[in-house]
């Protein structure tokens, strides 16, 4: 039974292969005999299904080797347009950093015209902030730009630390939250002294900044803010420069100071432009460097009756 169903097969097969070369030679004559003609239609109805679907299974590997072939162009316009994309991000992140630049040095410049400090304006490029290490940056400018140790360091804000060593072009700023330094101060509106110290606490809910009263009896509230007082010759700190506002206040029953959690005037973790005050100024600027306070909303008295209605 297998024999005779192969043999059946292989017969059909002959005759389609025949077939298929009769009607290619027919094809390619042409020929007005209209037997050749009837063979020719006969033959394409026979076919033609069969070549559709043999096109159909077909098309998907075209299209698949068109896809491959433009492939190579494909990649290299997404590769160009990825590397335009990409230039024109770090174009537009440059000019949004110059532009913060700019302000910053705006705001420094506005802080030393304020308390009248001559200033060096130097950019930050490092920075060290960890265990057993001095919370310190490093900036851009040294000895050659008039810099010395023990000089007072600012931004557009208030104060950011002191100068710790200086190179011939860079030096080191210890920062005012590490725990190592510490700043005289003073209420504002008030001659109520104190010691500004860093914590060197980088938790969430901690100060950096803690500030102890010297006169137990002296009266501190939150929201009150604090300047520096100077040092002999502006050396390391110059009067007037922002420190902070206190955001908390310990009473602690017979203590010999009070203490209080200070909220900093900088930002240290976002230190770009800072200035180096070489000189100090001839008077202290006592509070005029501190930033007004928003007006608060009072509301408007009736003058008469018919205001009030």
């Amino acid at each position: 039974m297998r024999r005779r169903n192969a043999s059946r097969a292989r017969t059909v097969v002959t005759a389609l292969v025949v077939a298929s070369l009769t009607l290619v030679v027919l094809d390619t004559q042409e020929s007005a005999d209209p037997v050749t003609n009837e063979i020719r239609a006969a033959g394409d109805f026979v076919f033609a299904p069969v070549a559709a679907g043999v096109s159909a299974a077909v098309r998907p590997l075209d299209d698949v080797y068109r896809a491959l072939a433009a492939a190579p162009d494909a990649r290299d316009r997404i590769a160009e347009l990825e590397k335009r994309n990409r230039e024109l991000t770090a174009r537009i992140e440059a000019e949004q950093l110059d532009e913060n630049r700019s302000e910053q040095l705006d705001e420094l410049l506005r802080l030393s015209g304020l308390g009248r400090y001559e200033i060096v304006p130097a950019q930050a490029v490092t920075r060290v902030s960890s265990t057993g290490h001095p919370d310190t940056i490093t900036i851009d400018a040294g000895e050659r730009d008039g810099i010395t140790a023990d000089m007072t360091v600012v931004n557009g804000e208030g104060l950011v630390g002191r100068v710790l060593r200086a190179g011939t072009r860079t030096a080191t700023v210890l920062l005012l939250t590490d725990g190592a330094s510490s700043v005289g101060a003073r209420l504002e509106g008030e001659r109520e002294m104190g010691v500004a110290h860093g914590t060197a606490r980088h938790i969430a809910d901690s100060s950096p900044i803690r500030f102890e009263l010297l006169d137990a009896d002296a009266r501190m509230s939150v929201g009150d803010r604090l300047v520096t007082m100077g040092s002999h010759e502006g050396t390391p700190f110059v009067p007037g420069v922002p420190v902070g506002t206190v955001a908390k206040v310990e009473d602690t029953p017979g203590a010999l100071t009070r203490t209080a959690d200070v909220a900093p005037a900088v930002d240290a973790g976002s230190l770009d432009i800072v200035g180096v005050v070489v000189s100090e100024p001839e008077e202290d600027p006592r509070d005029s460097v501190l930033p007004p306070e928003p007006e608060e909303d009072t509301p408007q008295v009736a003058n008469n009756a018919e205001d009030a209605e």
